[in-house]
């Protein structure tokens, strides 16, 4: 059983069914990816800041060479259409060597250092000193993707259930659980591997399984981000993204699969589920938008829409890595919980389900 039918819940659901298991997978929400998965940015990131040796660089790279023939393998809306990394200032110039440095340490693919004259022979309206051109990335169809997936788990005998939200699990005696789930009929059920996939609710689906130890589920800290988009022609065919900020990648740029500009998200810690799009904030992303693209015309930009990250760090803190949380960490056989899976997290989806589906058969095998 997955609790969690967005990207990464569908992507374990798959990996488990492909080793054989009858899958069921719960989504509180009425239909799959409703939650982080249906607010992001849907790129395929190579995998360039990660610290070399983490889960995120691992995951992403893994993920990201899996994804491009998984799309084009099912015929779901993708574009490769490169991402530059571009310096704004001077002073932003090493920034970059040291992106390229770990990019090579990650064996991301293909990556070149650009000079600006460079740069604008690809992208004319595009204002830097210089860029790394990442040929890797892209966007794709997040929900188009997610229904292949919940096709595969089908395909292969499973079940993907929605408006059925995980209540409670427990351990049983002789191995396996016993779960409640919710909704409008509610049932209880037995599962012999359970992996907890809950996104934002991750925290909270753990705390309901009986027998998790408390100090062993992480704070939860809610990171925020906008999104403005371009009301006229989209200025560039490449991801556009500056150097990346504390805790995030920094507010950047795609053309959708629509041919349209998006803008974002920015990054603020907040307390609350809160997805309003203050159309205040337009002003600083025009001042953050004119550092590389000075041709923005004035109060182009509308209010689009906003995600929010499950971050395992809070403001000032360093960047936590992906948690594939097991039983070595929790003490509870047959459970894997999923914490903190924020950006490259779609891009890695393949990879974590992979892992995720190794780790609980070579488990239970023993």
């Amino acid at each position: 059983m997955v609790v969690g039918a967005g990207a990464v819940g569908l992507a374990c659901g798959r990996a488990l069914a492909k080793r054989g298991q009858t899958v069921l997978v719960l989504e509180r929400e009425p239909d799959i990816g409703q939650g982080i998965s249906s607010r992001n940015s849907e790129v395929v990131h190579g995998g360039l800041y990660y610290p070399t040796g983490s889960l995120k660089a691992r995951f992403c790279v893994q993920g990201r060479r899996a994804l491009w023939p998984y799309l084009d393998s099912r015929k779901i809306d993708h574009r490769k259409c490169g991402k530059l990394v571009v310096a704004t200032a001077a002073d932003e110039v090493e920034r970059l060597d040291a992106i390229l440095e770990q990019a090579r340490s990650n064996d991301v693919e293909g990556m070149a250092r650009l000079t600006a004259e460079q740069v604008r022979a690809l992208e004319p309206e595009l204002a830097c000193h210089g860029a790394l051109l990442s040929p890797e990335s892209g966007v794709f169809d997040s929900h188009g993707y997610m229904l292949a997936l919940k096709g595969e788990i089908e395909d292969a005998g499973g079940s993907v259930v929605a408006a059925t939200p995980f209540e409670a699990a427990e351990p049983l005696p002789d191995g396996g659980f016993r779960v409640c789930a919710g909704g409008e009929a509610g049932a209880e059920l037995t599962t012999r591997l359970l992996v907890l996939s809950a996104g934002l609710g991750a925290q909270e689906a753990a705390a309901r399984v009986e027998g998790y130890p408390a100090d062993a589920i992480p704070a939860r800290h809610l990171g925020k981000g906008v999104y403005f988009r371009l009301m006229g022609k989209a200025p560039f065919d490449r991801l556009i993204y500056p150097p990346p900020i504390p805790g995030a990648l920094g507010t950047h740029y795609r053309k959708d699969l629509g041919g349209q500009a998006v803008f974002g998200p920015d990054l603020a810690f907040v307390e609350t589920e809160d997805y309003a799009v203050d159309p205040a904030r337009a002003e600083a992303f025009e001042a953050v938008i004119r550092r590389f693209w000075p041709g923005l015309p004035e109060n182009a930009l509308s209010p689009d829409y906003a995600g929010i990250r499950p971050k395992l760090h809070g403001p000032g803190e360093p960047q936590g890595d992906f948690r594939l949380d097991g039983a070595q960490v929790h003490g509870v056989a047959g459970l894997m919980a999923l914490f903190g899976i924020e950006s490259p997290g779609l891009t890695s989806s393949l990879a974590i389900g992979e892992a995720v589906a190794d780790a609980l058969t070579a488990e239970s095998a023993v």
